[in-house]
């Protein structure tokens, strides 16, 4: 099994892994294994999520439509009402 130094933590972060450690009946040195552990499962979850670009670039291309694009087109604009807003202001 590996031991592990840590050199040059801030005193006011040694506190509060202390602090911690006794919250929850642990040594520091196994507080500060925990919180490892628990970093590196987080890590491994995040990880395996796909960002919003990615979502995106997979739902690209999957539009199938039998309607040739000039058609689609036509039938948006003809959708689409004018709208002079207000004609008055408040």
């Amino acid at each position: 099994m590996s031991n592990l130094q840590i050199k040059g933590m801030d005193d006011k972060l040694y506190a509060e892994l202390k602090k911690l450690a006794a919250e929850e009946n642990r040594s520091l040195s196994q507080q500060a294994l925990f919180l490892f552990k628990d970093y590196m499962a987080r890590k491994r979850q995040v990880k395996n999520f796909k960002t919003p670009a990615e979502v995106l670039l997979e739902l690209s291309g999957s539009w199938e439509d039998e309607r040739d694009s000039e058609t689609i087109i036509a039938k948006i604009k003809k959708a689409r009402k004018n709208s002079k807003g207000p004609q008055k202001g408040f």
